[in-house]
């Protein structure tokens, strides 16, 4: 009787290693599920980790603009932000900090074609955010309507790999 119970289980699909076969596959599962996101942000994290790395050797060794440089700056931007507004237009507030337009820590340049007039508000917002190309050419393109045209109203400036 035991021998015919014994071979009648796994035929009828109702025993232990049934339902630990259905929980295992069910684990199986879950795990290849949680892997997939884990292994995503690692390879994310490795590749921020590159891209930092190289702006790192990218820094100018001067942080800080010269005096000269600030005063050449603010007068270039009439003592008002240079930064957008909204819509692409310039911000009409009184400028109070030099920043760099590419930020220092991701290789911008400490020179004056780097320096950008910025009020408090707008340096704040802009972080250390690599702009846009398109930011970079609503700059120029504004530039152009307060510089004299024997000026070059180009804007931006980054180290170059070593």
């Amino acid at each position: 009787m035991t021998a015919l119970l014994a071979k009648a289980a796994p035929v009828s699909g109702a025993g232990p290693y049934v339902a630990g076969d259905v929980l295992r596959g069910m684990f199986d599962r879950v795990v290849s599920a949680a892997a997939l996101p884990v292994v995503v942000a690692a390879v994310l994290g490795v590749a921020a980790a590159v891209i930092t790395g190289r702006d790192v050797r990218r820094r100018d060794p001067v942080r800080r603009f010269t005096r000269q440089q600030r005063r050449e700056g603010m007068a270039r931007a009439g003592g008002h932000c240079e930064l957008e507004a909204g819509f692409g237009r310039r911000c009409g507030r009184p400028a109070e900090h030099g920043d760099h337009f590419y930020p220092w820590s991701k290789g911008g340049s400490t020179s004056l074609q780097n320096f950008v007039a910025a009020c408090a508000r707008c340096n704040r917002a802009k972080r250390a955010r690599i702009p846009s190309p398109g930011q970079q050419r609503r700059m120029e393109r504004r530039r152009r309507e307060y510089l004299p045209p024997s000026t070059s109203p180009s804007v931006g400036e980054r180290q170059p790999l070593p």
